[in-house]
């Protein structure tokens, strides 16, 4: 029942995102819950692997690297659906950013242990 709490939360996430950043767009609720579903298998199953390979460039940048990789994989999350866009490299950091701090907030606020 967790996992979808999680899973609502983290759609609703991405529907708050385009109204706080213009250059993110998501055309539906069922788009969202897409999204939501692929972006929690890249954060869980590619980023690691990533983060991992990285590991010297992200040490040498203080951790400020990781940054840049969560906003190219949103970005490239992004390219998969055609209902969701991102209009940049800079946008998808961004973005990225923000969702996480928004899907954080809700999650505490919904989900109290």
């Amino acid at each position: 029942m967790r996992l979808l709490a999680t899973w609502l939360i983290n759609a609703l996430a991405l529907l708050a995102l385009p109204y706080l950043m213009h250059s993110v767009s998501i055309d539906s609720f069922a788009t969202a819950l897409l999204v939501a579903v692929v972006l929690g298998f890249v954060n869980t199953v590619l980023r690691p692997i990533l983060l991992l390979l990285t590991l010297p460039v992200t040490v040498v940048s203080l951790g400020l690297f990781v940054l840049v990789l969560n906003g190219l994989l949103f970005w490239m999350v992004a390219t998969m659906f055609t209902g969701f866009h991102v209009a940049g490299f800079w946008s998808a950091v961004l973005a990225a950013m923000l969702y996480s701090v928004i899907s954080w907030a809700l999650s505490t606020l919904i989900l109290k242990d």
